[in-house]
């Protein structure tokens, strides 16, 4: 027994890794894409932020004896993915993730960006992820349409896993979209190093890619991460240091800008395998849980360069598909979250409707374009519940 208490933790910062790795890089991969990487310089961001994150883990997890889990922003990802045609400059985007991580930074050191955020309405930042996640989650529907050979049996796996094994359910389509490029890929693949290769580009800044990626990619890392990591950490009777979590991820995401990181930040979703009893019955053991997942997130990155060779020659929109499968339960929660309080879901909407739209007026992308609307509706119409209309309850009976 002593010897399984002591492996728990171990063995929960592994699974902890590998769900979060194998759940969300098909996001990663086709958000850097979009914004204009080739294929080496994905792979290369993609290994920079398995570094990143796992030295952060590791650091933090020392420094506060707390499970303070590490992962990239997988909805600021999405975002890259939705901003990727009016934004298509690879160096520019480089320097959009500098300055995303100057924020980061300065959010640390200033508790003024963190009560800033915090004034931005829950169910807009919410119906803002949700704008930028749906585009994406079109994809399986899209790509069955034009590769049904190949999307047919991933999103087929993933139903029937997701029914009856859901943890399952991504990896396994995963699997079955890396065997549908096996099979129905050309034959004359360029043969690639099995080891990952670091490509770094100096970031050029522009003023269309700042308010365009940096900003909106802040936000949402922000409110879809970090202050939800706080959160679950809370839940679970953690109580870590704020600022000093947002200044170390900052100068994380600063450093692996330059070879494509596009942003690190505190768990969501993950958090809660290595802060639950799942991890250890004491919670003053979990953080060895957060610190293993570092580990094997290093080890995870030096799998880049196979990662390289399977996704050379596939389609693109195959790996958006698996993305769009991993993002649809995000999608969902985001949702709930905007529409719920009835005395915003009218400026939710607008904001989700003008975010999924996809323009970028003066170069700036359709997210920040969404938030400024909603912000703007609310203003005028006010955020006070609005009288429902009056029905008939026989003829128009309310829908649950």
């Amino acid at each position: 027994m002593p010897r399984t208490r002591t492996l728990q933790p171990v063995l929960a910062g592994v699974v902890l890794a590998v769900v979060g790795f194998a759940s969300s890089f098909a996001v990663v991969l086709a958000g850097l894409r979009a914004v204009g990487a080739d294929p080496r310089q994905a792979a290369s961001g993609l290994l920079v932020l398995c570094l990143t994150m796992g030295v952060t883990a590791i650091a933090l997890g020392l420094r506060y004896r707390i499970p303070l889990s590490i992962a990239w922003s997988t909805p600021g990802a999405a975002l890259l993915v939705a901003v990727g045609p009016q934004h298509s400059d690879y160096r520019e985007a480089l320097g959009a993730f500098l300055t995303t991580g100057a924020l980061l930074l300065a959010a640390g050191l200033s508790g003024r960006f963190a009560r800033l955020l915090h004034a931005i309405p829950a169910p807009l930042a919410a119906a803002m992820l949700a704008g930028v996640l749906l585009p994406l989650c079109l994809a399986p529907v899209q790509a069955v349409a034009q590769l049904p050979r190949q999307a047919v049996p991933v999103v087929a796996v993933w139903a029937v896993l997701l029914r009856y094994a859901r943890r399952w359910a991504v990896p396994g389509a995963l699997l079955t979209a890396v065997a549908a490029i096996l099979l129905t890929g050309p034959r004359g693949r360029s043969a690639a190093s099995l080891w990952p290769v670091l490509t770094a580009q100096t970031p050029t800044f522009s003023a269309g890619a700042v308010i365009g990626i940096a900003v909106p990619l802040f936000i949402v890392t922000m409110a879809s991460q970090n202050i939800a990591g706080m959160s679950m950490l809370a839940s679970y009777g953690y109580r870590p240091p704020l600022r000093p979590v947002l200044a170390t991820t900052g100068i994380a995401t600063m450093a692996g800008a330059p070879f494509g990181g596009h942003a690190v930040n505190l768990a969501a979703i993950t958090a809660a395998l290595a802060a639950g009893p799942d991890a250890h019955p004491d919670p003053r053991r979990r953080w060895i849980a957060s610190v293993t997942g570092g580990v094997v997130y290093i080890a995870l990155g030096l799998s880049t360069g196979l990662t390289l060779s399977l996704i050379t020659d596939s389609p693109p929109l195959l790996i958006e598909t698996v993305a769009g499968l991993a993002l649809l339960g995000t999608l969902g929660s985001a949702v709930h979250s905007a529409v719920q309080d009835s005395g915003q879901r009218d400026a939710a909407v607008v904001t989700l409707v003008v975010t999924a739209s996809g323009i970028a007026p003066f170069g700036i992308g359709a997210a920040l374009w969404g938030l400024l609307a909603g912000l703007a509706f609310r203003a005028f119409f006010g955020g006070t519940p609005q009288p429902a209309p009056t029905a008939e309850p026989e003829r128009e009976p309310a829908a649950r």
